[in-house]
């Protein structure tokens, strides 16, 4: 007897509304992070909470795609998407209203997208998978971020010089994510020119 075909999860699951919404939400967070130039300590919350709850989202999609056996095509393009678009925003929201260094967001974003390219470029050859220091830096990125979206140097007294304490811890661990940014990237390249390197010498010869 033959085995029966795997049924394939149709694209009109939870996780890929869950996604979809985080999509829809990146506009309305840019927004709500500009509103006055970031001075407003009311849409710098309203941001603060989308940015939260995009986060929720993101962990809680993924958890019912894979433990219901939901993960598509469509939710494997559009994941990835929708993160870069939110922490993207946030990065370059942050540098426009004089939150964070514009040659932090530079160096982050060139990473980030440039690994993607890089994944395309070799993806014949192998796929490369994301590893611990990868997702560390994901997890620091999207604390710090958290952290700034904040209006914490807007707090007025006496919560003023506790917020200016969170903002540094918030420096400290942007530093972190940044270093471990630049070490990934370049373990990634490496990684890519390995398996680039291994699939061309598997190929049959023309």
């Amino acid at each position: 007897m033959s085995a029966e075909p795997t049924a394939v999860p149709s694209n009109w699951n939870v996780p890929n509304a869950l996604t979809t919404l985080r999509i829809v939400m990146v506009p309305f967070f840019g927004w709500a992070l500009l509103v006055d130039d970031g001075t407003s300590v009311l849409w710098r919350t309203v941001a603060w909470l989308l940015f939260v709850l995009a986060m929720v989202t993101d962990k809680v999609d993924g958890d019912i795609a894979r433990s219901k056996n939901l993960v598509t095509d469509f939710g494997k393009i559009a994941d990835p998407i929708a993160d870069k678009a939110l922490t993207g925003m946030a990065f370059v929201g942050l540098s426009v209203i004089g939150e964070l260094w514009w040659w932090v967001t530079a160096l982050v974003l060139l990473r980030e997208w440039g690994i993607t390219l890089l994944r395309l470029w070799v993806i014949r050859y192998g796929v490369m998978a994301a590893g611990s220091g990868g997702k560390l830096k994901t997890v620091l990125q999207t604390v710090a971020l958290g952290l700034f979206v904040l209006p914490l140097r807007l707090f007025e007294h006496p919560w003023g010089d506790i917020g200016t304490g969170v903002w540094w811890f918030a420096v400290l661990v942007m530093a972190a994510a940044v270093a471990l940014t630049v070490v990934t990237g370049a373990d990634y390249v490496v990684k890519a020119l390995a398996v680039r390197r291994t699939g061309r010498a598997d190929e049959p010869p023309q």
